[in-house]
């Protein structure tokens, strides 16, 4: 069934609901243009708030990034961002594919129905204009007709009167018969027109708007199509980022099952342990046998007599200062323990009256409260010094050894520096073409003072870890002996340096290379190279290379321009970088 068949009479319907139809059309483009908006400001506002509660503004050494909870929580932020991501992925495809492709699709659409519809009124139009005039001819027809009747019949009224002339008869009779030819010519344009109006009359209703009627309908159900197709598009849009708000949404499940609280302990007590001793008991002082004994310098209060274990039980359960101060003298450092009171030969002074003790623990306060506020000023405001005193024994050994290892990195550095350097500097000398050996002379400088002075510290901190009770055992770098007829300097395991001059220095490079290729392990290649120039390898270290020839890569450059290479024989050496092209395995 189609619109030409059955709806060949309702024009204005089917213009009607086309019409409707692409309302319908633009009102759900405009429904999914707020959709994307609403997704976009959610997503902002996700992002936001990820960026709102975001941690990462803490340093490295903060202490709280090394808690699971602290990373999970940053996890969670991090997966919120990519969900965010997410939903503005939705916003932009549902653009891209819905609004966009069929705000398109509808402006076609209608240029086509316009056209069909232009189509329909001009043959409207058409099929009207014979309509009018087969209605002209028809009257016509008609009137002449009628004359025709008149003129006959006066021509027979006047040819039976008596009275008339002949030629009155003869002249009525000519009048008739011309009126009876203009009819019957009248008579024939009419059926023309007739004939004609119903062959356009039947192809408007039989062909052309069934046509018509038939191309909009087809047109409506593309429409349709294309409607329904962004229909689904809605949903397969989302159901496409399903899958990774999915792995998000698991992120943040994982981010939780990987919190650890008994680990997350563990890390509260590693970076805050001070490694001081609990304090032991307070000795007891006999005042009553005149013996007067100053508190023990050791936090551990060990009893050294008689009197001193019994003083000991006696003040077992004894709090020295509950109610006046909130920290005993025995709890403090031993940096902070109180001065102890002179002692006393011979009776209690009478100063003392009848309770003794008690006025020796206000003399106490009074000494114990100024020491008390200051370390309470010390605590809030520490002074920071390099050898990390300022912090509790665990501590500082736990910070000596960071520096230590800091260090230690920086100076594999500046050795790896300065032995690039020497070979730089021997490829140059028997090389000029290549650049200038003394260019190198200030770099070779510099790092041989950084290396000395992160020698000098490294043996600074070394030393401070050695009293604060580590185990320095900081790992030790060869140095390099560079070609520039100077004492090749080593260094020993325990550190020292001996200095030993050779016959000739630039054949102790070349030695050391040859040491480099015997002594260390056959390395297994990290890539290939192709040649890009010939390269004839003259100087001791490097090795010939043909243009187009592959060799497989062993050491990468350092930054000095060098690149160590070997062929399928097993020969190795440095190769300059910029003469091939490297593809390193992944």
């Amino acid at each position: 069934m189609d619109w030409g068949t059955e709806l060949w009479d309702r024009c204005d319907v089917i213009e009607k609901h086309t019409h409707s139809g692409l309302e319908l059309a633009e009102k759900y483009v405009k429904f999914v243009k707020e959709r994307t908006e609403i997704e976009q400001s959610y997503a902002k506002q996700l992002r936001n708030l990820s960026k709102k509660f975001n941690l990462k503004r803490l340093g490295k050494d903060e202490p709280d990034g090394r808690f699971t909870s602290y990373q999970s929580f940053l996890d969670i932020l991090n997966e919120m961002n990519d969900y965010a991501g997410q939903r503005e992925l939705v916003a932009e495809n549902m653009l891209m594919n819905i609004c966009a492709e069929l705000t398109k699709y509808l402006q076609e659409l209608k240029l086509e129905r316009k056209s069909y519809l232009t189509e329909a009124k001009k043959a409207q139009q058409a099929l009207e204009s014979t309509s009018k005039q087969l209605e002209t001819s028809k009257k016509r027809f008609e009137r002449e007709w009628r004359e025709a009747e008149r003129a006959a019949q006066y021509a027979d009224k006047t040819d039976q009167d008596i009275n008339a002339t002949k030629a009155d008869v003869e002249k009525a009779k000519q009048q008739a018969h011309m009126r009876a030819h203009v009819a019957e010519e009248c008579k024939n344009d009419y059926a023309a027109q007739l004939q004609r109006f119903n062959k356009e009359q039947k192809q408007f209703y039989f062909t052309d708007m069934p046509l018509i009627f038939n191309k909009l309908q087809e047109l409506d159900e593309r429409r349709v199509r294309k409607l329904a197709q962004g229909y689904v598009l809605f949903s397969d849009t989302e159901k496409q980022v399903m899958p990774i708000i999915g792995k998000c949404l698991d992120g943040i499940t994982k981010a939780g099952t990987n919190v650890n609280e008994k680990n997350d302990s563990m890390i509260v007590i590693e970076q805050n342990k001070s490694g001081f001793e609990r304090p032991g008991d307070v000795e007891f002082e006999d005042f009553s046998q005149g013996i007067n004994r100053a508190s023990s310098d050791s936090s551990l209060g060990t009893p050294k007599g008689p009197m001193d274990l019994l003083g000991k039980n006696r003040s077992k359960n004894f709090w020295l200062f509950s109610k006046k101060t909130k920290l005993s003298p025995s709890l403090l450092p031993p940096l902070f323990t109180p001065p102890a009171p002179s002692p006393s030969n011979g009776p209690p002074s009478p100063k003392f009256g009848r309770d003794p003790l008690s006025y020796y623990l206000k003399e106490i306060n009074k000494t114990v409260k100024p020491r008390i506020s200051s370390f309470r000023t010390l605590r809030r405001s520490p002074v920071v010094t390099e050898d990390f005193t300022h912090l509790p024994p665990e501590q500082r050994r736990k910070r000596l050894q960071q520096k230590l290892d800091e260090i230690g990195r920086d100076l594999q550095k500046e050795i790896d520096s300065s032995e690039a350097l020497g070979k730089m500097k021997d490829v140059y000398e028997k090389n000029p073409q290549l650049g200038d050996p003394t260019s190198l002379a200030s770099q070779i400088s510099q790092t041989a003072q950084n290396i000395e002075r992160l020698r000098g510290e490294q043996s600074k901190y070394e030393i401070w870890l050695a009293e604060a009770g580590g185990r320095g055992d900081t790992p030790r770098y060869k140095s390099h002996s560079f070609n520039n007829n100077e004492a090749h300097e080593t260094l020993s395991p325990d550190g020292a340096h001996s200095d030993g001059g050779t016959p000739d220095a630039s054949h102790a490079i070349y030695a050391e290379f040859d040491d480099d290729f015997e002594d260390e392990e056959v390395t297994a290649p990290i890539g290939n190279c192709t040649a890009l120039y010939n390269f004839p390898g003259a100087s001791e270290g490097t090795i010939s290379m043909q243009e187009g020839e592959v060799l497989a890569v062993v050491e990468e450059d350092k930054g000095d321009g060098w690149t160590r290479v070997r062929r399928s024989n097993g020969d190795e050496g440095y190769i300059p970088t910029s003469y091939v092209t490297i593809s390193l395995n992944k």
